[in-house]
């Protein structure tokens, strides 16, 4: 099997694909669903916030949040996808990678991958191709995707 991976993603999918070659088209391995990042920020942590007492007297006011639920959502479903690629490098199955993903997930990514895991990234693309089939996405990319690949 191919080392080589492609990872399409947004907040909501992130799709994994190998590639035999520099130019050869995407093979799917495997998607990773997260419908929370469909949702509205409303829906997805619908409770209310809690209450807290004021620091001097007995009033009571509602506590904030630091990060609202959607971002929060976003941010642990990017930690995911992480997750899966570091596992993948350090179990030999990754050793060249490729970012495609929308603008702000793509800096989620940057954000929580490891130094060793960085250093096998070859080229980032801020696009949201998520939705596409294989063949439109590989359109999209650049002919040579990959510099040229070991042999073998």
């Amino acid at each position: 099997m191919a080392k080589n991976w492609v990872v399409v993603a947004d907040s909501a999918s992130a799709r994994i694909f190998s590639m035999a070659g520099p130019r050869s088209p995407l093979e799917e391995l495997e998607t990773l669903d997260h419908p929370e990042g469909r949702l509205p920020a409303g829906e997805i942590n619908a409770d209310r916030p809690g209450r807290s007492f004021a620091s001097a007297g007995k009033r009571r006011h509602a506590m904030e949040r630091e990060v609202d639920p959607k971002k929060q959502a976003v941010m642990t479903f990017a930690r995911g996808v992480v997750e899966r690629l570091e596992n993948a490098r350090a179990q030999g199955e990754l050793e060249r990678l490729i970012l495609v993903a929308a603008p702000e997930f793509l800096g989620l990514l940057r954000e929580y991958l490891s130094a060793e895991t960085k250093r096998i990234v070859e080229n980032e693309f801020a696009l949201n191709l998520t939705g596409m089939p294989a063949d439109d996405i590989r359109a999209h990319l650049p002919d040579k995707l990959f510099s040229i690949l070991p042999s073998g």
